[in-house]
């Protein structure tokens, strides 16, 4: 597994996000055994990136991964997220620096660990300055709480105000061929900055795959039932972008999926995609992508893909993204 450098902190090119394991998708919190076990096998894949945040759940998925890397922390880059889960009784998002302290003491103790080798910010709090957010941050790294510390779906401007506190080692943020919104603004800061990009949802919440052509199969509760993409007619209107990622897969003799992230590896050694899964099959598949190497042609042909049909979230969670 190769790896990339976020702002300083080596990583394997390819993480592993452990969200759905717990939360908002099909079969998540009925295969904790398997999900342990597909843990594991990343770890012995040369996977070190595992990533994880305190209101997948809420906290059971912290806790999950906690046991999945009990007698292997020092093979693992750690990273979770706070801010969406408020420790001071304050109604919706909340990075106080009280909040902060709550978080990370009941991180720690879920995660089974001393340090966070990458504490993130989840959404940008907008009522508290990021400059408190960011100090609050800074002490916990003086503290040796936390290594290095990030952003995710921040825009530029936050970017640079957080930066100025204390330095960023990656911005995480949904990239991929169908959500390229961090290329016109975002990945440039990031660049300039020496910052690292963590694309979340990397194969499009599973749509790039090939695998969903309808919402049959998917659990009542699933997220993608009420997603704009997966909804409305959109769903028909963005199999086009499937076809098209098929149709270079068979040119490369890859997966759907595997081209999908050869692409976001090919944007940049800077950007360390985090596909997530419970399947052992899908992770050695997901993985597998490191080592696949798109012609130019390829490329410029996938870089030319219509936008997708409809917003990434709802109105209210688009008005959370990019601030």
């Amino acid at each position: 597994m190769k790896t990339a450098s976020l702002g300083g902190l080596e990583i394997s090119r390819i993480g592993l996000g452990a969200m759905g394991m717990s939360d908002f998708y099909t079969g998540a919190g009925r295969l904790d055994d398997q999900s342990i076990r597909t843990i594991r096998h990343a770890l012995d894949l040369g996977v070190t990136h595992i990533d994880t945040a305190e209101v997948y759940g809420p906290f059971v998925n912290e806790e999950l991964v906690g046991r999945a890397i009990k007698g292997r922390r020092d093979a693992v880059v750690l990273a979770t997220k706070f801010g969406l889960v408020s420790h001071t009784g304050r109604p919706g998002p909340d990075s106080t620096p009280a909040s902060i302290r709550g978080a990370v003491e009941g991180s720690l103790r879920r995660l089974g660990t001393d340090h966070i080798d990458l504490f993130y910010q989840h959404r940008v709090d907008q009522d508290t300055p990021i400059e408190d957010t960011v100090g609050a941050l800074a002490d916990l790294v003086a503290e040796g709480k936390v290594r290095h510390i990030g952003l995710s779906e921040a825009g530029p401007t936050t970017i640079r105000r957080a930066h100025a506190v204390h330095p960023l080692a990656a911005v995480q943020s949904e990239y991929s061929l169908w959500t390229r919104d961090p290329e016109t603004e975002v990945l440039p800061v990031l660049r300039e900055l020496g910052v690292g990009l963590v694309p979340y949802s990397p194969l499009g919440h599973g749509f790039l795959t090939g695998n969903i052509r309808s919402l049959d199969g998917l659990d009542a509760d699933d997220w993608r039932r009420t997603n704009p993409r997966f909804t409305g007619g959109n769903l028909e209107l963005n199999l086009r972008i499937v076809d098209e990622v098929t149709a270079v897969a068979a040119e490369a003799e890859a997966t759907p999926a595997q081209v999908a992230l050869a692409w976001l590896l090919a944007q940049g050694d800077d950007i360390a995609p985090i596909p997530g899964t419970t399947r052992i099959d899908r992770l050695e598949e997901n993985t597998a992508a490191d080592g696949i190497e798109l012609t130019e042609a390829q490329v410029a042909r996938l870089n030319n893909l219509e936008p997708a049909a409809g917003d990434r979230y709802d109105e209210a969670n688009m008005a959370a993204v990019n601030c």
